[in-house]
């Protein structure tokens, strides 16, 4: 089957049958060799972008150094290595230290395909791997008891991050555009209840940065008799869905276990989407996947944001029994005393730094209308234990008290999701440091004192609390942060799907180094401050 057929099968909207799809059975040598053109292909292209990414990171290693050396005139040229007594010349040096930034920026996960895209998640690996690099050229250093001053060397990293910073965003661009045209993407066939279907592709449509190209649509549903699945040919709803969703129609693939993985491979795909139905671990799942992969396709799942994918999963056989164990890391002792000494640093440091800034806010709110500057309310922290929360007042005296008054008067229910665009509470100055977030700054005593931390989801009220699902009060597991994934993505222009996502997958996934993530993302939000009301 040639590239012009799968193409022009992957934008016709028929329903393929087990029977009536193809009108020849390929041999398992024909479709052995189709399948490996197709890898061929993907690796091809994946190889010269990697490729490409990695040449750009190294020039921007060795741009930093030459600016760096050139402009700090105290450093001595050329570099002398002690303790074996020879000289190593910049030129020598610099491309050393590229070809180690690009092996730890490849160790630290920089160069996954799905994370090309992705500027949050891809700016935390940046600096994991350039903190890395500069650890590995520290230790260089020491060992050849090499004539480069520390400071140089720190400055190197720091000047190197920027500038692979600002290349990636522009390479960032480039690619998302590609793959807007299909380029850099993997077909994909997303398989599930109609229902399942639409949410997976919604996800699709908003998340520009996986590399993710619907090409078709396997309805199926589970037999409550056998156990077993069966096609769902109820097209009529599988067509409207996937109208409504991603904005146009797509083929529509009946599904047969015999039949199903060849027929992908003539449609291109190269990615088996599932979105529910087929439930992790069990037999239906276990033989669905073995299909697909003894063939080469890969396979996705939409899971839980509490699913256990971020932890480290240990599996042992005991007396013929298989026992999989599974763990967070960051729920170790020694990660948590990190993040509250990493907690205690940066409050200190932040509350020094911006008590200029909290002079000003508590003038400006004392002369606006002479009420009390500090704002006290009981909050629910880490495992449900209420505690004071400080901020700067921006609504009226008392006006925590008329919730119920004002979310009625707006058509609204008092809930977790209650925000107004236009409180009528808020006060002139309580606008400004609501939208820049300096009403949020005595909460960094908060966090030195350890009722909060500086990253992680915000406290709620009493209220809120009470109407998480079983997913969402996971988020109670973690102290609450100062600034968090809410913050950062939107605030409160995020759906409650959004928002839960976000904070249930910062309790699976954080770090030390993600939370510097989300500090510097937070600067950027207080600069262009969006969905802050």
């Amino acid at each position: 089957m040639n590239e012009q057929f799968a193409d022009d099968l992957s934008r016709r909207p028929t329903v393929s049958g087990a029977a009536t799809n193809r009108k020849d059975h390929h041999t398992d040598e024909q479709l052995s060799s189709i399948r490996q053109k197709q890898l061929s292909r993907v690796l091809y292209w994946r190889f010269f972008v990697n490729l490409a990414l990695m040449l750009i990171d190294a020039a921007m290693f060795i741009i930093a150094g030459v600016m760096v050396i050139s402009l700090y005139h105290r450093q001595p040229m050329p570099l002398y290595a002690e303790r074996f007594n020879f000289y190593f010349n910049l030129s020598a040096y610099l491309v050393l230290g590229a070809a180690v930034f690009a092996f730890c920026l490849r160790r630290a996960g920089v160069y996954h395909r799905h994370v090309m895209g992705d500027g949050h998640r891809l700016n935390s690996l940046l600096l994991s791997g350039t903190f890395q690099c500069w650890l590995v050229l520290c230790a260089v250093s020491f060992i050849l008891d090499l004539s480069i001053f520390f400071s140089t060397l720190s400055i190197i990293m720091a000047v190197t991050g920027v500038l692979v910073a600002i290349s990636r965003m522009v390479v960032r661009k480039i690619i998302i555009r590609s793959r807007e045209k299909g380029s850099y993407a993997y077909g994909t066939v997303i398989v599930g209840s109609p229902n399942g279907i639409a949410r997976t592709l919604k996800f699709l449509a908003r998340r520009q940065q996986l590399n993710y190209r619907p090409v078709a649509v396997c309805p199926i549903r589970l037999n409550q008799e056998s156990g077993l699945v069966e096609p769902d040919c109820n097209l009529d709803v599988v067509n409207k869905t996937v109208s409504s969703t991603w904005g146009s129609q797509l083929p529509i693939v009946e599904y047969d276990e015999h039949t199903l993985a060849d027929r992908m491979i003539d449609m291109n795909a190269q990615t088996v989407m599932v979105s529910d139905v087929l439930r992790r671990f069990s037999d239906n799942f276990n033989a669905f996947s073995l299909r697909m992969e003894a063939l080469g396709l890969e396979i996705a799942l939409v899971t839980s944001a509490a699913d256990v994918s971020g932890h480290e999963i240990q599996v042992r056989s005991i007396q013929g029994t298989t026992v999989m164990t599974i763990r967070l890391a960051q729920f170790s002792p020694a990660r948590k005393a990190m993040k509250r000494l990493f907690d205690i640093v940066v409050s200190a440091f932040a509350i020094v730094l911006s008590s200029p800034f909290m002079l000003g806010v508590a003038i400006a709110i004392k002369l606006d209308d002479h009420g009390p500057v500090l704002y006290q309310q009981e909050r629910i922290g880490r495992y449900g234990k209420p505690f004071k929360i400080y901020k700067f007042r921006s609504m009226r005296v008392n006006a925590d008290k008329m919730d119920a008054e004002v979310a009625a008067a707006a058509g609204q229910e008092l809930g977790a999701r209650f925000k107004l665009k236009n409180d009528p509470r808020v006060t002139k100055v309580g606008h400004f440091i609501r939208k820049t977030s300096l009403d949020e700054l005595p909460q960094f005593f908060n966090s030195f004192l350890g009722t909060m931390s500086v990253v992680g989801p915000r406290p709620q009220r009493q209220y809120e609390v009470d109407e998480y699902n079983q997913v969402y009060a996971t988020r109670l597991l973690v102290k609450p942060g100062i600034t968090g994934p809410w913050q950062v993505s939107g605030r409160s222009d995020l759906s409650e799907e959004e928002s839960q996502q976000l904070d249930v997958s910062y309790v699976q996934n954080w770090s030390v180094l993600g939370d510097i993530g989300y500090i510097f993302r937070t600067v950027g939000v207080m600069l262009n401050p969006k969905g802050a009301y």
